[in-house]
């Protein structure tokens, strides 16, 4: 799934909320400490990682993993 941001980077906390897989903080906490989260294929820990343009990130969710690529808004 495609995440569109306005800048050339977003935190990884803020791109799961826009993605719409998280509702707070906590539950973003939650999926980092199961190592759930990997950004370009490395596993990430830090809520306040800044994801770039082009980044592809994986959550792994108990309903399967979902992939999101950040892009550049239109």
């Amino acid at each position: 799934m495609d995440i569109e941001i306005r800048d050339d980077i977003i935190r990884l906390g803020q791109l799961l909320k826009l993605a719409g897989l998280v509702d707070d903080g906590s539950d973003v906490k939650d999926l980092l400490s199961d190592d759930a989260v990997s950004v370009d294929g490395e596993v990430e820990t830090r809520r306040g990682r800044q994801v770039p343009v082009g980044a592809v990130v994986e959550i792994d969710l108990p309903q399967g993993v979902r992939t999101l690529l950040v892009v550049r808004q239109r």
